[in-house]
């Protein structure tokens, strides 16, 4: 990462190099850049999919058979044509990727000229429609996402695969799903090699950013620490009062300014969190091998060391109200689910070995299932959506750390100690205009509340 600042001062210095669009038979291609009025750049832990939208202007500028012919024309667009594309930010950041139109739109249409629309994406999720997983995997979860990405969407060597390894295994087959299904599928299975992970924590997440694949879990992202040991690199950015939004008073510690800051309710009501079980689920288990039926209610709030297991990237989760506690063994929940004890299928080995496991079970629904759906909804529990000075270093899933003034305070170095500190970036938008620069929106996302940790890093 970069550690220069970027200032609004130089949100005009974006360069969209090169956006070279290809026609499917291959005959005829046009760089059309130079026509573009619009482009948005996204990257989303909750798509497998990265995507651009390019909007430009469609002139008579592609030269064919003697003859200057639109864009539309020259390259009889119906969707899937190849586009590269690159663009660099003032820091000489890049973000150079190959994708491919999923449509075709047009906004609006003059006699000399149209306004056109198209949304790219990667190959991988057109290809997603195109081949099925029909075929058993035995062992890690994980080893599973790295052969559905390359024996069944054919994943090219150029895009990097960042997957996380699970703790534990699954024994599964793909019944011909789709491979983003089944791949999303299994990350709600997946518990993390973290310590006493098990029957405190589960859920993954699986995206795309411009470096390539990402299979990580909930607990990996919220982490300060890197997988293999130390500290994560992130870098810092301040919401304050400068009157021009160029950064000239951002403290030494932070590397840009925050032009727009705004804390979310991701979630809406208290009653459509508990709706959704975000901090209590009971699940009702079944096992059909010796009709044995429990019910379980994992509750992290119960303070029973839950807590202090999860990885947080603020201080604490939310406390509620104990008026709304209900005493008893399984009886404070706000949602319920049902499961059928996975036992005895798809036992690995040759028939005497599969007699011997067929009491196994496959699946342990009672330390993962609820764990993971918890979980997640967790993740989302506390966001703030800033505006920074494009930067194109930043990517889903990457720890970020944001401060903004205490309000009640007088002293103008006093931060926000219940919404600032470390997030992850859920959500991110590159936006690039010819006519009023370039800009990064971004939507953070963390578990808890309360400031920790500093701005610079350890």
């Amino acid at each position: 990462m970069s550690d220069k600042l970027i200032t609004a001062a130089q949100s005009k210095e974006f360069d969209i190099n090169r956006c070279l669009v290809f026609s499917n038979d291959e005959k005829t291609k046009a760089d059309i850049s130079p026509l573009i009025t619009d482009l948005y750049y996204y990257e989303d832990v909750l798509s497998p999919t990265l995507k651009v939208e390019v909007l430009f202007a469609d002139t008579g500028t592609v030269e064919k058979d003697g003859d200057l012919k639109t864009v539309m024309d020259a390259l009889q667009l119906v969707g899937t044509e190849r586009a590269e594309l690159e663009i660099t930010d003032p820091n000489d950041e890049k973000i150079s990727v190959t994708l491919y139109s999923d449509a075709i739109a047009p906004v609006s249409k003059e006699s000399r000229k149209s306004l056109i629309s198209i949304p790219f994406v990667s190959k991988e999720s057109i290809m997603n429609y195109k081949t099925a997983v029909n075929f058993r995997m035995d062992g890690k979860i994980s080893d599973h996402i790295t052969r559905i990405l390359k024996k069944t969407l054919k994943v090219s060597g150029k895009k990097k695969l960042d997957i996380e390894t699970t703790e534990n295994t699954l024994n599964h087959i793909g019944n011909n799903m789709r491979p983003f299904a089944t791949i999303l599928q299994l990350a709600r299975k997946s518990v993390p090699q973290t310590p006493n992970a098990k029957g405190n924590t589960a859920g993954f997440f699986f995206f795309e950013t411009s470096e390539g694949y990402k299979f990580k879990s909930v607990e990996g992202l919220l982490s300060e620490n890197e997988p293999g040991g130390g500290k994560k690199k992130y870098k810092s950015f301040v919401y304050n009062d400068t009157p021009d939004g160029r950064g000239t008073t951002v403290p030494r510690e932070y590397n840009g300014k925050i032009l727009e800051y705004d804390v979310l309710t991701p979630a809406g009501s208290v009653q459509s969190k508990l709706q959704i079980g975000t901090y209590s689920t009971r699940t009702i288990l079944f096992d059909p091998f010796n009709c044995y039926y429990e019910v379980i209610t994992p509750n992290v709030r119960e303070g029973k060391g839950e807590e202090k297991t999860l990885q947080k990237a603020g201080k604490n989760l939310p406390k509620y109200n104990k008026e709304f506690n209900i005493e008893g063994r399984n009886q404070d929940y706000s949602r319920t689910q049902y499961m059928i004890i996975d036992r005895g299928t798809l036992p690995t080995g040759d028939s005497k070995g599969q007699i011997t496991k067929s009491t196994e079970q496959n699946f342990d629904p009672k330390n993962i299932l609820n764990q993971s759906s918890m979980r997640y909804n967790q993740f989302f529990s506390t966001q703030v959506e800033i505006t920074i000075t494009g930067d194109f270093s930043l990517h889903a899933g990457d720890y970020i750390y944001v401060d903004s003034p205490e309000t009640s305070s007088k002293d103008v170095k006093d931060m926000d100690s219940q919404f600032g500190g470390f997030y992850v970036i859920g959500s991110l938008c590159h936006y690039i205009s010819p006519r009023s620069g370039g800009y990064t929106k971004l939507v953070l996302c963390r578990d808890s509340i309360g400031r920790k940790g500093s701005p610079i890093p350890a």
